[in-house]
């Protein structure tokens, strides 16, 4: 679903990339045979009751290409026009990812994050600027790129997507329209790099809360995406809005409210994470499920999130002041809304 050609897809963004975007894990049915269509509509309007203006479908969830044309479908239905919905462009290939693409966006995605599987090892930046341009030639999304040290392109430069790099993307693809940048993640030097170079050219998104928030105080940042942040109730998309129109001090006041909650997520992270370049996302799912949302077991193979950071996850939120769930983590497996 798109209004937009691709020469016209930068001045879109520019005026539809605006607020905080979420992320929405996929939810099935019992014996995992299925979508639990209901779950997606759940998670979908409780995100636009929070204040969020779109989200990311994630499939980094063993979910096949035709069943997350589904999900998008199920949440454009519920979340109607206004709400963005952001294509994870992380199946397993290239080819893959382009057919899954295309479904999308007949199902109802207006935008792409561009990631890159586990299956692409490049050596040289031809071969990454070959797979993001013949990904932008074959599909009609509206794309964000999305420079991250999980894709191990440090072998080809320290900063992973260089300047120079991002520099002949944007010149040869024109629906690159925004940068989520983490280049040197944990740490700042991506998001102040691309925000010095590109702001006037293309959005520059800063997706991690604990580090935006306060950088506000410097940058003219319109939109943030895509997180986990739904799991800290409606703080963020408040304390973002708050930030971007003027109201700084008031932002930070709230941004230490949750610190408790932001240092147990930085900490249970931290322990799967660096070592696997991939995230927990039964981790993220449970953050989810504590905050009101569907949860739900994540179709096998699945990892696992120990008791005992289910209990620090729950008490930082209450800690915070934050919303939880007063059900026991028992229920979380099943899901807080039947298929």
């Amino acid at each position: 679903m798109v209004d937009y050609t691709k020469s016209e897809a930068r001045s879109w963004a520019r005026e539809n990339f605006v607020g905080t975007v979420a992320v929405t894990h996929p939810s099935f049915t019992p014996d995992f045979s299925g979508i639990n269509e209901n779950a997606i509509r759940h998670d979908i309007l409780l995100l636009k009751e929070r204040g969020y203006k779109g989200s990311l479908l994630i499939a980094e969830a063993n979910v096949t290409p035709e069943e997350n044309a589904r999900i998008t479908a199920i949440a454009r239905e519920a979340a109607g026009p206004d709400f963005a919905l952001f294509f994870h462009a992380i199946f397993g290939t290239l080819e893959e990812n382009i057919h899954a693409a295309n479904l999308a966006t007949k199902a109802g995605a207006d935008r792409a994050l561009l990631a890159y599987p586990s299956s692409f090892w490049p050596t040289s930046y031809d071969e990454v600027f070959d797979y993001t341009k013949r990904f932008t030639d074959e599909t009609d999304l509206a794309t964000m790129l999305f420079p991250l040290p999980a894709w191990g392109f440090e072998r080809i430069h320290p900063a992973g997507m260089s300047v120079d790099f991002v520099r002949r993307v944007l010149d040869a693809m024109p629906s690159i329209v925004a940068i989520k940048a983490e280049q040197g993640y944990p740490g700042i030097p991506g998001v102040m790099e691309m925000y010095h170079h590109f702001r006037d050219e293309v959005v520059i998104s800063c997706p991690i809360e604990a580090e935006i928030i306060p950088l506000m105080s410097v940058l003219d940042v319109q939109f943030s995406g895509t997180a986990n942040t739904n799991w800290m109730g409606d703080y963020y998309p408040k304390a973002f809005e708050l930030a971007r129109t003027g109201k700084w001090e008031e932002a930070m006041k709230r941004y230490w409210e949750v610190q408790p909650a932001r240092a147990a997520n930085m900490a249970v992270s931290s322990t799967s994470t660096p070592g696997t370049s991939s995230i927990n996302r039964t981790q993220w799912k449970y953050q989810e499920w504590l905050s009101g949302f569907n949860g739900g077991a994540l179709r096998p193979p699945a990892v696992r999130l120990p008791d005992r950071f289910m209990k620090q996850l729950r008490a930082s939120l209450e800690a915070s002041g934050l919303p939880v769930t007063d059900s026991p983590d028992s229920e979380f497996l099943r899901g807080r809304v039947s298929a």
